[in-house]
């Protein structure tokens, strides 16, 4: 839960929100060690920061490290949960309403599509015959 307030402070040039967050008790401690240098911290994570939640990624590692057949491979795809998220920003896209953070994800989706198509495509000729 974040709250924000209307204290409002400088930082360097810049105008501060006064805001209280809710973080887990695992990082209060790593936080409150370099709070002098918070907003540029923030400032660096946000710019770091991936379109997509990590299990995304951590998805597709997964399955690649589990050295897959190349069978596999072909037949690999997002969840379901992934597909029905992918369907919905193209929907959006369609009636032109994504936001700019939407218009990332589902960019960094088509990205991660035409990854996952190369390794296909690349998989293709080690293919059994009784597969093709």
């Amino acid at each position: 839960m974040i709250q924000s307030h209307s204290n409002l402070a400088l930082y360097g040039e810049e105008m501060m929100v006064e805001m209280t967050i809710q973080i887990p008790e695992p990082f209060v401690k790593r936080i409150w060690a370099v709070r002098d240098r918070l907003p540029e911290m923030l400032a660096h994570g946000l710019g770091e920061l991936s379109p997509l939640p990590n299990r995304v990624y951590r998805y597709i590692l997964t399955f690649l490290i589990g050295r897959p057949t190349p069978e596999e491979i072909v037949d690999f795809g997002p969840t379901a949960k992934m597909q029905a998220r992918v369907d919905k920003l193209l929907e959006k896209n369609q009636t032109g309403t994504l936001t700019p953070a939407e218009s990332a994800e589902l960019d960094e989706y088509v990205r991660i599509n035409h990854f996952v198509t190369m390794i296909k495509a690349r998989t293709l000729p080690y293919l059994s015959a009784t597969s093709r």
